[in-house]
């Protein structure tokens, strides 16, 4: 009986940890993905004021 109960909650803890572990995944990812857009933005948009300038004169 003791033995299945050891079992039983390393199962548990071992849940416990695999979900702390894709939830850090994801939330890096999804941090990566909000700065990645931020710099494509910024890239975009000097881009875009450095055309415009180079164009008029």
């Amino acid at each position: 009986m003791g033995r299945i109960l050891l079992y039983a909650l390393v199962a548990v803890a071992a849940f416990f940890v695999l979900g702390w572990l894709i939830g850090m995944v994801f939330t890096l990812l999804k941090w990566a993905l909000i700065i990645g857009v931020i710099g494509f933005g910024a890239w975009f948009v000097l881009n875009l004021t450095r055309g415009r300038s180079n164009s008029e004169s």
